[in-house]
């Protein structure tokens, strides 16, 4: 159809896309992406109606779909800085969509060739910022195409061709398109999407800033903390004779920590064993961890008492608890704010299976924390470096560690699969564990430990990746600053980027057990 034909009989609506429209979408995407391998699968485009239904926009034409905009909403701090599709798109084609995210990210603008000079692609844009405006959000992102910089690629660098196409020396329609529509180009990412030709791999990081947008503004004492203090407790296992005397110590550490202003308060797995020792079960391991496991609710209402108390949060290492005849390896994490959080072991060693009748856990969880997001591995979880990655993938800066280890050769399986853990994921790693000896327990008579704070392994950290270490099975405090700036600039423009890097288009890593 010409344009004149267009305009002699055009019955142009702007409206909402609708799971009826799966047909007339796939032939818009089949024509202008052909290039990209045309339409997106219909799970696709079902998740995105599910998820953020009014982000999804079309103009049709007497009832055919012309032009269409995809949009979801995102987190802006972190996509405002240099990422990668796959960042945005799974490798089983699944869009990334924050429910509560502060800005909005153009996935998609395709306008029917046929149509083109009519300004539907305009008008798309204008309700993209209209709903932005409408939602309150920052503003608008999106990774912008440089079509037409493989023709140049061998003379001239991507940002002196993004120059020449600013000063109208050369022209790029896409990037044409959206500098006319008051974007802003912040930064060139390479190998944003290695499979466009066209545009060699990169892309532009463009921004549209909402000028109407509103602040819901934080008390400063809410502002989240950049620079996080951690104190980690290398617990000495000793005879005690009841439970107040086991939260006697816990406090007296507790006290001492949050005098140095820690945000977190590092415990050890099974830091309540000494209670084993108390009661007439001792001599049998698996009635003597059940047992145990009656003091647990008592020991979680201490230390959440403890962390408001002391205005700490507190990683409580990890204790056994029923649920109904099953018996799992529970850490916990008291707020300061008084909240409490949980994450159970989810590997579980044979000795744990064959002793104390333990049974793995099914959920994996990342916390928001005022002093960052944080994850717990419980000891042998640490050896599995899936699921270290999937709290990464979610956001994580800070992982705790809390472990049991009885011998050296036990400790350093553990403390050489947090330090991987640690550079593979670009995040900090804090291992808490125990020592002394308990020979009155059965299966508990040795520790072994030398705690410790792990990095990433580039310039900004220490060049062993080790922050700080306690010495060696003697009873210790350490007290640790970690500079979450720096976990940002090094997955923005370290020396190697892990996460970056990952190559989405070969692999994946998906979580099928219980999702908190």
């Amino acid at each position: 159809m010409s344009q004149t034909d267009a305009g002699a009989d055009t019955l142009i609506r702007l409206r909402n896309l609708t799971i009826d429209d799966h047909v007339g979408l796939e032939r818009l995407e089949n024509v202008v992406y052909p290039d990209l391998g045309g339409a997106w699968p219909r799970h696709t485009i079902d998740g995105l109606l599910e998820e953020f239904p009014e982000g999804q926009l079309c103009i049709e034409d007497n009832g055919r779909i012309v032009a269409a905009a995809l949009t979801v909403r995102v987190d802006y701090n972190r996509f405002s800085s240099p990422h990668r599709y796959r960042d945005l798109v799974s490798a089983r084609l699944e869009i990334h969509h924050e429910p509560e995210g502060d800005a909005l990210y153009g996935i998609d603008v395709m306008v029917d060739p046929e149509y083109r000079g009519y300004r539907l692609g305009r008008r798309l844009y204008d309700a993209r910022k209209d709903l932005c405006m409408e939602l309150n959000l920052r503003g608008i992102l999106a990774g912008g195409r440089i079509t037409g910089y493989a023709e140049h690629a061998d003379t001239m660098t991507p940002a002196e061709y993004i120059d020449r196409v600013r000063r109208q020396e050369l022209d790029d329609p896409v990037l044409n398109f959206q500098l006319s529509n008051d974007f802003q180009v912040k930064r060139i990412m390479r190998a944003y999407l290695p499979e466009d030709e066209a545009s060699r791999g990169y892309a532009t990081l463009l921004e549209w800033d909402n000028l109407y947008y509103e602040p819901q503004d934080k008390p400063l004492v809410e502002v989240p903390k950049t620079e996080v203090r951690v104190g980690v407790v290398q617990w000495l296992m000793r005879t005690i004779g009841s439970l107040d005397e086991l939260l006697a110590q816990v406090e007296f550490f507790v006290d001492s920590l949050s005098d140095y202003r820690a945000d977190f308060v590092v415990l050890p797995e099974f830091f309540s064993m000494p209670l084993m020792g108390v009661g007439r079960n001792e001599d049998k391991a698996a009635e003597a961890m059940r047992s145990l496991a009656d003091y647990t609710p008592a020991i979680v209402s201490a230390l959440s008492d403890f962390a408001i108390s002391y205005n700490v949060n507190i990683v409580g290492g990890s204790m056994p608890l029923r649920e109904g005849d099953d018996l799992y390896n529970v850490a916990y994490l008291c707020h300061r704010s008084g909240r409490v959080d949980s994450q159970y072991k989810i590997h579980i060693t044979p000795d744990e299976r064959t002793f104390w009748m333990i049974r793995g856990g099914d959920g994996l969880r990342t916390f928001d924390t005022d002093a960052g997001r944080v994850g717990i591995l419980v000891c042998y979880d640490v050896e599995f470096p899936e699921l270290a990655r999937l709290q990464a993938l979610a956001g994580l800066d800070i992982l705790f560690v809390p472990i049991w280890t009885d011998t050296k050769n036990a400790f350093l399986r553990v403390q050489r699969c947090a330090q991987a853990r640690a550079i593979e994921n670009e995040c900090y790693v804090v291992v808490a564990g125990s020592v002394g000896h308990l020979p009155q327990v059965e299966h508990l008579d040795l520790q072994y430990a030398q705690s410790a704070v792990y990095s990433p392994s580039d310039f900004a950290f220490p060049h062993d990746a080790i922050i700080a270490e306690t010495t060696p099975n003697t009873e210790q405090l350490l007290v640790v600053d970690l500079d979450l700036g720096k976990l940002s600039e090094l997955r923005k423009e370290g020396s190697v980027m892990n996460l970056a890097d990952r190559r989405g288009d070969l692999y994946e890593l998906g979580w099928r057990g219980r999702r908190n």
